[in-house]
């Protein structure tokens, strides 16, 4: 009997969507505004579900005491309130999209839970605009 459970989370970040091999035009053609030079901000809202067994002894799928604390050590202790181009190591080579944050979230909680528990990051970047991922 598998069981999902899910914790919401929030982090405010600034980032542009741009490539370095690309000229300004060609960047400002595939990703207009969001290619500002001085960058802009989101007020993301995250979704971090897991789905397992209920633990026979305590009743849960995962404490969501550690859900909580490893979403903060890994997300909002490193994304909030930062510019995620230049203060968030993975993003030094990687185009900063609300894709590649949720696989970079992914990434990041994945090997801090036990390996019989299913991740999937719900990630959105406004309230009409998210993206999904689930390590496949």
């Amino acid at each position: 009997m598998k069981v999902t459970v899910s914790r919401k989370a929030h982090f405010n970040a600034a980032h542009r969507l741009y490539r370095k091999d690309w000229s300004f035009e060609k960047n400002d053609a595939i990703f207009g505004k969001c290619n500002n030079p001085n960058f802009h901000g989101h007020n993301y809202e995250l979704i971090v579900s897991i789905t397992g067994e209920i633990d026979q002894e305590t009743g849960y799928v995962i404490d969501m005491k550690i859900l909580k604390e490893i979403i903060k050590a890994e997300v909002e202790d490193a994304f909030d309130h930062k510019n995620l181009n230049v203060e968030v190591p993975e993003f030094k080579d990687l185009n900063p999209t609300a894709e590649n944050i949720a696989v970079v979230i992914y990434n990041k909680i994945k090997p801090k839970l036990t390996s019989h528990l299913e991740l999937e990051i719900t990630l959105f970047e406004t309230p009409r605009n998210f993206v999904t991922y689930s390590g496949k």
